[in-house]
């Protein structure tokens, strides 16, 4: 299922890229924070490093979150024991980020959400495009919220059996999403845009991504 907006009501700011669209802001209703370094490269973070409590295998890995997300100065709300959601800066637009903790089966599940809105007409070549790009992913994988049109990247953490979630598990978890989104962000633009087939769009991004390694 989608990842629900939070529906805070804590203000909006503008939209980012004149789409015209809601941004992120808009569709979880948290505000703007001091924007934090954008996340580039798979197997090096670019978070800056904090000193958190040590978790338990009793603790809720929300709490946890809410401890590295606040150290980013990221916006960010926490509904309840089991619903957090987060604004993230990137390089190409913001990132809404929304994360959900099932105690009954020891599971965190996470999805990244672009602010990008995909038209009705144009949403078969998305699913091609995702199916594609979710060929070339080792973790989590890439969908679109039917209801808002949004693409996202979603991933699940089963921590069953484990001592508790990690500081480090957690923040590989964002640093890896907001990067995946980064690396493929251009290939959605090429196919809404730029009149590539989803394969061309997928080649162009991946072009792009190697010319700037």
């Amino acid at each position: 299922m989608p990842a629900p907006p939070i529906g805070l009501g804590r203000g909006r700011v503008p939209t980012r890229g004149g789409n015209g669209e809601r941004s992120a802001s808009q569709t979880f209703g948290v505000r703007r924070a001091t924007p934090a370094p954008s996340l580039h490269g798979l197997g090096e973070s670019h978070m800056p490093a904090l000193t958190l409590s040590s978790p338990s295998q009793d603790s809720n890995p929300l709490d946890l979150m809410e401890q590295i997300v606040g150290g980013y100065e990221w916006a960010f709300e926490r509904r309840n024991d089991s619903e957090m959601a987060a604004e993230a800066p990137g390089k190409w637009c913001d990132y809404g980020l929304y994360f959900s903790w099932s105690r009954e089966v020891s599971a965190m599940h996470f999805t990244c959400t672009f602010d990008l809105k995909v038209p009705p007409q144009q949403r078969r070549a998305l699913f091609e495009l995702v199916a594609l790009a979710n060929e070339r992913l080792w973790i989590g994988h890439f969908g679109m919220d039917l209801e808002s049109g949004m693409p996202l990247f979603r991933h699940a953490v089963l921590l069953r059996g484990a001592p508790g979630a990690s500081m480090e598990s957690l923040e590989d978890m964002i640093d890896i999403a907001i990067t995946e989104c980064e690396r493929f962000y251009p290939a959605f633009q090429f196919v809404l845009w730029g009149g590539k087939t989803p394969a061309e769009a997928l080649e162009a991004a991946m072009l792009d991504c190697a010319g700037e390694a």
